[in-house]
């Protein structure tokens, strides 16, 4: 399972809803700028909430982009130990799309939001109904291109991975009945094929 990393660029944003992600395995990282002297009571009591999964780090210095720069060192750090990492940069800095689109040509999985409810694995983690879960499901396959799963099992452990492992296995089994029943699959013995929209 991918290790979803939040780096936030508190200079940016100071996000009101950290408490969003509690309950999620997701490792937080605020950034703070050098001349922040002051974490709202809100954002700390979020983090703190999250444990050991969240952290802060004051950065050195000032300057154009000192923020921006620290973040990249961790993004090159962090992937360089953890090969199966996603990160998700929270910032309205625009600055940051040049770097990711390198990430993604050199394989690693990066994307910015503006704000943590953006962050589509929360997004689909806390989708409820049945016609939410399949929408996301399919949209998931749709991404894979050609390295959709081939199996059954295979694309039952790969939904139970799109949930964050927080659906049973009952509900993995329904949910592929019902995309089986939406002909957006089709199983013959093992084996599964696809018919997804375009």
């Amino acid at each position: 399972m991918k290790t979803n990393y939040i780096l936030i660029d508190f200079e940016n944003v100071q996000p009101k809803n950290l408490s969003l992600l509690e309950g999620h395995p997701f490792k937080v990282i605020v950034f703070v700028g050098a001349n922040q002297t002051k974490v709202p009571f809100d954002v700390a009591t979020a983090m703190q909430n999250l444990g050991s999964s969240a952290q802060y780090i004051k950065i050195d210095g000032n300057g154009p982009n000192a923020l921006d720069f620290h973040i990249a060192y961790y993004i090159g750090s962090i992937s360089a130990v953890d090969k199966d990492c996603f990160f998700h940069i929270v910032s309205k800095d625009s600055g940051f799309d040049p770097l990711i689109k390198h990430l993604k040509s050199k394989k690693v999985l990066a994307n910015r939001v503006k704000d943590v409810s953006e962050i589509q694995v929360l997004k689909i983690s806390n989708t409820k109904s049945d016609s939410e879960r399949i929408s996301a499901v399919t949209e998931y396959l749709i991404s894979r291109g050609v390295s959709k799963p081939r199996a059954v099992k295979t694309l039952s452990n790969s939904i139970r991975q799109l949930f964050m492992k927080q659906l049973e296995e009952k509900e993995v089994d329904h949910l592929v009945e019902l995309l089986v029943e939406a002909k957006v699959v089709s199983v013959n013995g093992t084996k599964v094929s696809y018919n997804l929209p375009k």
